[in-house]
């Protein structure tokens, strides 16, 4: 090999050099990223109060507030602190740290989305064996199943990441450490790695997009049987917020890792991350809110008994 200078550290490219610019960024993405914690705290906090939503589908939902958490912290604040001291220094560990968090954030998200499908099914087309079915046994353990195989998956990830060498560039041209990005930067052969999480995003994301649209099948059908307009109504004001967040996710998700290299730029590159990263997590507590009845009835009570409020008829 040719003389080299092993990487220590990365330097993200963040959204601009202008001072100006750097602090509407800052100021940009801290609204967002309160708005996303008060929205799914706020969800979170409205589920474990209301003994109405004592439910598995609110255990997942509160479960799902609580990883879109965590998803956006992992990026947001770190992006927002080095615009803040124009400082896009970040170190390998960190650069490790953060692949490692949003790959177990984004196979999380996915798979309990997918479980969700999968309880609504259950709960629609069964609702005789419905508690027998998802007891509240079976609810932990598919949900600690879903979280260990996205570690896995993560640590498969980036260990097979960061196995290469970096030594010809450690800018990466993104506002965060991501796997595509890192792997252009790479002097090693990276083929293997590519077609790793191609394979990976294929496999998984096949089986899950499946596996809820063919749920959906069996439900629109057991919905349109249903007699009662009022019955129906309240059938998809359940089913249609999940359906939009998993299509959300899905969608961006697909945008950022599957689009053609002809339409990957920088600019191009940094928009799709703000939409799979920050859009998913600030928008799933606005769609529920909207769309779920049983969450509007929970949230107007909160309201009501901590801050008086009252909702106008």
């Amino acid at each position: 090999m040719v003389n080299q200078t092993i990487v220590t550290e990365f330097f993200l490219q963040g959204f601009s050099n202008s001072r100006e610019l750097q602090i509407l960024h800052f100021a940009v993405f801290l609204s967002l990223y309160l708005a996303t914690l008060m929205g799914n705290f706020l969800i979170i906090i409205t589920i474990a109060q209301d003994n109405n939503l004592n439910a598995p589908m609110y255990f997942f939902l509160a479960i799902l507030s609580s990883i879109d958490v965590c998803y956006i912290s992992i990026t947001v604040p770190n992006s927002m602190a080095s615009s803040l001291m124009n400082d896009n220094q970040i170190s390998y560990s960190g650069c490790i740290a953060q692949v490692f968090l949003v790959v177990t954030c984004a196979t999380a998200e996915l798979s309990l989305l997918t479980i969700m499908a999968y309880d609504r099914y259950v709960a629609i087309c069964h609702p005789l064996q419905y508690t027998l079915i998802m007891n509240w046994n079976v609810c932990l353990q598919i949900t600690a199943a879903s979280f260990i195989c996205s570690v896995i998956n993560a640590v498969v990830h980036t260990v097979n990441t960061f196995q290469l060498h970096f030594c010809q560039s450690n800018i990466i041209e993104q506002y965060f450490c991501d796997i595509p990005r890192l792997l252009r930067i790479s002097c090693t052969d990276t083929e293997a790695n590519e077609l790793l999480m191609v394979a990976t995003a294929v496999c998984v994301g096949s089986f899950c997009f499946l596996f809820v649209f063919v749920s959906y099948g069996y439900i629109f059908s057991a919905v349109f049987k249903i007699q009662s307009d009022r019955g129906r109504y309240k059938v998809f004001s359940t089913c249609i917020p999940h359906l939009t967040v998993f299509c959300l996710f899905v969608f961006t998700l697909m945008f950022s890792y599957m689009r053609p290299k002809a339409l990957s730029f920088p600019s191009v590159d940094l928009v799709a991350a703000v939409l799979y990263i920050i859009l998913p997590p600030l928008l799933n507590p606005i769609i529920y809110s909207l769309r779920n009845q049983e969450i509007q009835r929970a949230l107007w009570k909160m309201a009501k008994t901590r801050f008086g409020f009252h909702m106008v008829t």
